[in-house]
């Protein structure tokens, strides 16, 4: 294998990590209220110290020394804690769902992690489609032999102005439609109740707002749904220069005049860190959950660890996951182990830190499993924050670290929980975990010289390039096998990878002059159909000129060879005019490929097409235009 200079950096980057003294089991919480604001009070002096030398420094002109030649040793790092952690004996599903063909499933979205649902914009409740579009809700009986708009709502409240708010993400628990929004107006997130009747037909409930800074990610989701708890990521800024519980997550139901917001983090709640801070990057990571019940109230609470900014938040089974610090944003240099890692359970349990080194790419870097987290980092990797997650990576490895080795504040990861990686290609990084490997590429890559890589992370042996040639645009799960997708010239390849005690490529399907039209993982789907057979969609954009054909494409996998299986396409025209009032770009996409049962959907913006199988192939069945000015009011 083709070894990179760029791994010296990484090793660099890494190095210097040692054992001393057992440390806490769990990051320490403050004590009081008190206890929480004299802490903020000390930055606040410190920072006003820092300001008053620079004056004195600048004023004297003493700003010529030179920069370091050397990045300091990190000090002695604690010993693990002796306490064994609790194997994780769970499957953790690292693409579409792995059950057979089912139309009872309300299951039709591509999720990193089985059983922990994530805010989309189409989901399934029995015999309807709820799609949110544009601000509005919509549902769609899609059931037996029906295709029909039933009904449609405002995603956002009577009397609430949508002005320079934007309704993102849905959920449903039960007959409760859950939809989150962020709103620059009132600045936070705003959690809309709805419900749906046995007949489809929808109503509103109730809207509460949230305090929260704004939660966007090209590749991220801000919710996730576990049963009937919502579940949350909020980074909030801590304001220090006025009252800091303004900067505290509370939460009110929505007003027309003002309400007041109910705290719902103690300060007993707050976690420290031990990593000093400037006071413009301190930010409070609260995870927030609420119960989703039929009732019009909405019940929360909250836990938070106060630190530095840059994040990457990643949802398990049982605990979600935060990476802060160790920004690389302006070329800046990292230091071994500047990073924390936060484990915060979501039972009763205390949230727990490792200090690590680096950055991951996005939330697809993260596995839990057996264990064991897997996170892939870059040197230079900045997090997946609004569109971080396309730039540069840097030098790549891989932390694999025993869930054990959390604690307090000064538990350190060691230079053996790291294992180089070759990265001759650092910007756009695609990765994700399919079965007991990692793979990873880039979607600047052409390929040939610059390959996609395979490795398996659990048994430290080495990275295989997979030599496709086009790019990796794409990483997605068909069972315990992968599918790579990407660009080669005018054209969209996808490629075939059998992943046993060896990865390798095995068959490829081209589609001429075509690009895939959705980047987000919930763009593709993969419905198995048997141990070694299924089916996939993917929507694209094929053909030329001003405006090229949409459509969604279908592909059949038999023992890893592909083949088309045909097309839900767009009808062709302008969009219609649909008096939008929110939402009006389609940050998350518009367009998905649907499977319920032995039926296929194609969502594209406001068409849905049916198609079903026969002979061996695709046909068009019917088609629907649910756009309001479509539908009987």
């Amino acid at each position: 294998m083709k070894s990179s200079p760029l791994l010296l950096v990484v090793i660099l980057f890494i190095a210097g990590t040692a054992t001393a003294a057992e440390s806490p089991a769990h990051l320490q919480p403050f004590a009081s209220e008190k206890a929480f604001q004299n802490h903020l009070a000390k930055i606040k002096a410190r920072e006003a110290e820092a300001r008053r030398k620079a004056e004195i420094k600048y004023s004297s002109k003493a700003y010529d020394s030179p920069m370091p030649t050397a990045i300091p040793a990190p000090p002695s790092a604690p010993a693990m804690p002796a306490s064994e952690a609790k194997s994780l004996d769970m499957v953790q599903v690292t693409g579409s769902r792995i059950a057979q063909a089912d139309a009872q499933s309300d299951a039709i979205t591509n999720v990193q992690t089985q059983g922990v649902d994530e805010g989309g914009i189409v989901k399934k409740l029995g015999d309807y489609l709820i799609v949110l579009r544009r601000g509005r809700i919509f549902s769609i009986e899609a059931g037996k032999n029906a295709l029909r708009p039933v009904s449609s709502i405002n995603a956002y409240g009577p009397g609430i102005s949508p002005q320079g708010a934007w309704y993102d993400e849905m959920l449903i628990s039960g007959r409760t439609i859950v939809v989150i929004g962020y709103s620059y107006a009132r600045g936070g997130t705003e959690v809309g109740l709805f419900q749906i009747d046995a007949a489809g037909k929808l109503s509103y409930r109730n809207t509460y707002h949230l305090r929260s800074n704004d939660y966007y990610s090209s590749r991220n989701y801000a919710s996730r749904l576990i049963g009937k708890q919502l579940i949350f990521y909020s980074p909030m800024s801590v304001r220090l220069y006025g009252d800091a519980a303004d900067s505290l997550p509370a939460v009110r139901p929505w007003q027309q005049k003002t309400g007041a917001f109910k705290r719902i983090l103690p300060a007993t709640e707050i976690y420290q860190t031990g990593i000093t801070t400037n006071a413009y990057d301190l930010t409070l990571h609260s995870v927030t959950t609420c119960d989703i019940t039929e009732q019009a109230t909405l019940e929360c609470r909250a836990k938070a660890v106060l630190g530095p900014s840059s994040r990457v938040f990643y949802v398990a089974a049982d605990a979600v996951y935060v990476w802060i610090g160790g920004s690389g944003l302006y070329g800046r240099a990292r230091k071994p182990n500047e990073s924390m890692l936060l484990r915060m359970p979501l039972s009763n349990g205390m949230p727990q830190a490792l200090r690590v080194s680096g950055n991951p790419i996005d939330q697809m870097s993260f596995l839990e499993r057996d264990g064991f987290i897997n996170v892939l980092v870059g040197s230079q990797a900045n997090g997946d924050g609004m569109w971080r997650a396309e730039g540069r990576a840097g030098s790549l490895a891989l932390l694999r670290a025993p869930l054990r080795a959390f604690g307090g504040a000064g538990a350190r990861s060691q230079e053996k929980h790291y294992r180089p990686l070759p990265a001759e290609y650092q910007w756009g990084i695609q990765n994700r975990y399919v079965g007991d490997w990692l793979i990873y590429g880039s979607q600047y890559a052409p390929g040939g010289d610059t390959p996609t890589y395979a490795v398996p992370y659990a048994n430290g042996g080495q990275a295989v390039p997979l030599a496709l040639k086009h790019s990796t645009e794409r990483i997605e799960a068909m069972g315990n096998d992968a599918l790579i997708i990407g660009s080669a010239g005018n054209d969209l390849v996808f490629s075939s990878v059998r992943l046993d005690a060896k990865a390798t490529p095995i068959s490829g399907y081209i589609q001429r002059n075509a690009v895939q039209s959705e980047s987000r993982t919930h763009g593709f789907f993969y419905q198995p159909q048997g141990e070694a057979a299924g089916l996939l969609g993917l929507p694209i954009l094929g053909g030329s000129g001003e405006r090229p054909t949409a459509a969604v494409k279908y592909l059949r996998n038999r023992k890893l060879q592909l083949s088309d299986f045909g097309l839900l396409v767009a009808a062709p025209g302008k969009p219609q005019d649909d008096a939008c009032q929110a939402s009006c770009v389609d940050w998350y996409g518009n367009a998905r490929p649907i499977f319920v049962g032995d039926r296929m959907y194609a969502l594209m913006g406001y068409e849905l097409i049916e198609g079903r199988v026969y002979d061996e192939s695709l046909v068009e069945l019917r088609r629907i235009n649910y756009a309001p000015r479509t539908q009987a009011r």
